[in-house]
């Protein structure tokens, strides 16, 4: 379970294919010392298992983790190459500070951004959503878009909005979004259960 707190913007090192399965390295501040292999963490908010790690000369770690072909069909890890920065977080453990929302890791689908817009120092993001998962969005309600908790502000149809502060820009990878950039969603658990109820009586 995560939060959609980020605490560490990490960067894709190498990557390598071997069937069907791709493996990914990835660079970190985390203490690897800390890290168990078989420990998971959301990488842009796709819960992984970590299968290697090391401690990195100059502080830090390097992780392992492998993408399996139904992870790299339905999230945007099929765009990650060399290079590629990701918003990570370590799983919630009992006793920590929910800050964000509960959620599994699962990621639902991707979303599109199409429009960014300035309101003084905070920017409001308007996404479009798979006609499938729109139903799940409402306002004020919770979202998870590329590992990050966010509040919605807004819903028009299949698309939605959310408000970013200045914070969020700095501590992710959300600076260096753009319009037609496409990024993981994970809709809120309470709501998927509910619809389900509703469809089920």
């Amino acid at each position: 379970m995560f939060t959609g707190i980020v605490t560490d913007v990490g960067r894709v090192a190498a990557v390598s294919e071997r069937d069907q399965v791709r493996r990914l390295s990835i660079e970190s501040a985390y203490d690897a010392d800390t890290i168990a292999i078989g420990a998971s963490i959301a990488c842009a908010g796709i819960c992984l298992t970590v299968v290697g790690r090391e401690a990195r000369a100059g502080g830090g770690a390097m992780f392992d983790v492998d993408l399996a072909p139904e992870t790299l069909r339905v999230t945007g890890a099929r765009y990650w190459k060399t290079g590629t920065r990701l918003n990570l977080e370590r799983s919630l453990r009992i006793g920590d500070e929910l800050g964000g929302h509960m959620m599994s890791g699962h990621v639902d689908g991707m979303a599109e951004i199409t429009k960014l817009e300035e309101l003084g120092d905070a920017s409001r993001v308007t996404f479009e959503a798979p006609v499938q998962l729109a139903k799940f969005i409402a306002p004020k309600g919770s979202v998870a878009l590329d590992g990050t908790s966010l509040t919605v502000n807004g819903v028009f149809g299949t698309r939605f909005d959310c408000v970013f502060i200045p914070h969020t820009f700095s501590v992710t990878t959300w600076g260096e979004r753009r319009v037609g950039d496409y990024v993981n969603l994970e809709v809120d658990q309470i709501a998927r259960y509910v619809a389900r109820l509703a469809e089920a009586g």
